[in-house]
């Protein structure tokens, strides 16, 4: 058999990096899915597999360098080229087997080697197969493939983190959790409900798009909205509808209050990832009448007074 440095293509003094690229080199264009017509091609891939298990191995690589064991990772009867050599070469001195006669002969029973690792672990790698019960190589089954959505929630809907219902490309039909703190464009992932394969389904992969609301703006976790107070209202004070993500609530407005201020309902804005909500944020649009309606209201003002 060849020497196991000439198999992989490179010099004795390779180092550990060196036979690892030579190694996969050769296992890439000599693979058994690349080669299976070509049993001498196929045979060359097993030698070259053989000779990366032992010389990827410190201690193997050792005990082969000093001819303790041949090109199959086999201890050897013998060693120097015969009996004139030194005869058999099994344990040394002092390493707790028998010992032998001075001048060669028999040494004792053959070293004793350990035989770790296996190049199927860097094909899996390599090629992302597994090994079969034979020993051999199969492909490994694959999942199917994800499917990706573009999924639009309504503004209130986010802000409260309510579920959505969605039809998936299978026809099947799912309420989907919107996680609270939502952001626009977060993606989720659904297990299994993606394309199926022989090894299972890919999965669903969820872009949620915010949509915008007329009403509100969202800052943080904090939602704006402008209300549109009746002057009337306004200056002598009294109840306007505010609209919330929930649905509309009665504000008090004090006499008096001027455009541009802002009032803050406590807990009505977005949803933490806590659980917990911002504030909804109500700026005050005084709504002055035509130059008519508003003298009828100055008259009507000055009379009450």
């Amino acid at each position: 058999m060849a020497d196991l440095y000439s198999v992989l293509g490179v010099q004795k003094t390779a180092d550990a990096a060196a036979i690892k690229r030579a190694y996969r080199k050769l296992a890439k264009e000599l693979h058994p899915d690349k080669t299976k017509d070509n049993p001498k091609l196929a045979d060359r891939f097993k030698l070259v597999s053989s000779a990366y298990d032992i010389l990827s191995d410190e201690k193997k690589r050792a005990a082969y360098d000093r001819g303790e064991i041949d090109e199959q990772g086999n201890p050897r009867g013998f060693a120097g080229g015969g009996f004139g050599g030194g005869g058999f070469r099994g344990a040394q001195p002092g390493n707790g087997r028998a010992g032998g006669q001075a001048g060669g002969g028999f040494r004792g029973a053959p070293p004793e080697f350990e035989f770790g690792g296996d190049p199927a672990d860097l094909f899996a790698e390599l090629f992302g197969r597994g090994r079969s019960a034979g020993g051999g190589f199969r492909a490994q089954p694959s999942r199917g493939a994800d499917v990706a959505y573009k999924f639009a929630v309504p503004f209130v809907d986010a802000a409260l983190a309510r579920p959505r219902r969605l039809l998936l490309a299978t026809g099947k039909t799912i309420d989907l959790a919107i996680p609270k703190g939502v952001e626009d464009g977060q993606q989720l992932r659904l297990a299994g409900q993606g394309e199926a394969g022989p090894a299972g389904p890919g999965d669903a992969i969820i872009t949620l798009i915010i949509q915008p609301d007329a009403r509100f703006t969202r800052e943080g976790f904090d939602i704006r909205a402008d209300i549109a107070v009746p002057l009337a209202t306004a200056v002598l004070g009294g109840q306007q509808r505010v609209p919330t993500p929930e649905g509309e609530v009665n504000l008090t407005i004090a006499a008096g209050t001027s455009s541009g201020k802002v009032m803050r309902l406590k807990g009505k804005g977005w949803t933490r990832k806590d659980g917990t909500r911002g504030d909804l944020l109500a700026r005050v649009l005084v709504d002055v009448p035509a130059d008519k309606d508003l003298a009828d209201f100055l008259r009507a003002r000055q009379a009450a007074a």
